[in-house]
């Protein structure tokens, strides 16, 4: 099982926050490697909503997936989980108000599929530091 794990703060109101994570036309903004984002879901995001990503990891073929929200409880947790595509890693994103704006707690987890899982040991380090690249891209939106 892969896990990773990162607690960050931004200076920003835990629903701005849990807004601008969950809104997919920023998406590609804070997560770089997206190449494109759409919803297969009409209206609002909302709990069942569900995204098509393309992603252009630093090493490997760009690819596709489709996420879905299976939970959004605004503002407090947001939890993604991969419907389709090559690697089952779910997303799950905690907001707490604290003195300095939000305390945001995030977990990717899931087991890996294919030659991949032979190389997990490797996989999470690079993961870590590709969702601490994120996080503090989405500090820097927000916060400017």
């Amino acid at each position: 099982m892969l896990r990773v794990e990162e607690t960050f703060t931004v200076a920003r109101s835990p629903e701005a926050v849990f807004d601008y994570l969950t809104d997919p036309a920023h998406l590609a903004e804070w997560q770089t490697s997206k190449t494109s984002v759409e919803p297969l879901t009409e209206g609002p995001m909302r709990q069942g909503s569900r995204v098509r990503e393309r992603t252009k990891p630093p090493m490997g073929p760009e690819f596709e997936q489709v996420v879905e929200f299976t939970e959004f409880e605004r503002p407090r947790r947001v939890h993604t989980h991969i419907v389709e595509g090559p690697q089952p890693i779910d997303g799950t994103w905690t907001f707490e108000a604290a003195n300095d704006g939000t305390r945001v707690h995030f977990v990717a987890q899931g087991e890996l599929r294919g030659p991949m899982r032979f190389i997990s040991r490797l996989v999470a380090p690079m993961l870590r530091r590709q969702f601490a690249a994120y996080h503090a891209n989405l500090r820097r939106y927000l916060e400017d």
